[in-house]
C-alpha cells in the first residue's frame, strides 16, 4: 500500500519508528517531514500529507503529534479526507469499518509504541463495512 506520513516535532520519534515497521511489512511509505524533534508548526507538514491522499497519489495517510488533535483538525480541512484521531485498536477498527477513514492521527504522548503499531496495523487491515455507512460517508463528503 502507498502510505503518506508526516508529523510535527512531538510525533517525530513514533513517525520514524512507524516508517521502519511499515516498510518492513512491504508498504511504500513517503515521509513528508518533519526531519527532527526540533519545534515546528505542524500544519506545514500535515496539510501536504492530506493533500497527497486527497489527490489519490497515496491510498492512506498517517499523521502524528503530541496528542494528535491538531493534526486531525488540519487534515480534515482538506476536501476528501476523513482523518480519525485514534487512541486504541477499537477506535482504529471503527474508523475504517464505519467511517472509511483514509487517514489517521496519532498522539505520541498518548500511547506506547506497541499500541501505536497495533492501531496502525488494525487500521490498515480493517475493511470498510459499507451498507448503512455509505450514505453517511456521502453526506460527510458532500
Amino acid at each position: 500500500m502507498r502510505i503518506a506520513i508526516g508529523s510535527d516535532h512531538a510525533g517525530f520519534q513514533y513517525k520514524q519508528m512507524l516508517i521502519t515497521v511499515l516498510r518492513t511489512r512491504g508498504h511504500e511509505v513517503t515521509d513528508f517531514g518533519t526531519d527532527s524533534p526540533e519545534s515546528v508548526d505542524y500544519p506545514n507538514y500535515i496539510r501536504p500529507v492530506a493533500e497527497a491522499v486527497a489527490s489519490g497519489t497515496f491510498e492512506r495517510g498517517i499523521v502524528l503529534g503530541g496528542s494528535g488533535n491538531g493534526e486531525a483538525i488540519v487534515a480534515n480541512r482538506v476536501r476528501g479526507i476523513r482523518c480519525a484521531l485514534c487512541w486504541n485498536v477499537e477506535s482504529a477498527k471503527l474508523a475504517r469499518a464505519h467511517n472509511d477513514a483514509n487517514m489517521i492521527s496519532l498522539g505520541e504522548r498518548m500511547m506506547t509504541r506497541e499500541d501505536a503499531v497495533a492501531i496502525v496495523d488494525t487500521w490498515l487491515t480493517t475493511a470498510f463495512d459499507g451498507g448503512r455507512h455509505v450514505k453517511r460517508i456521502q453526506m460527510i463528503d458532500a
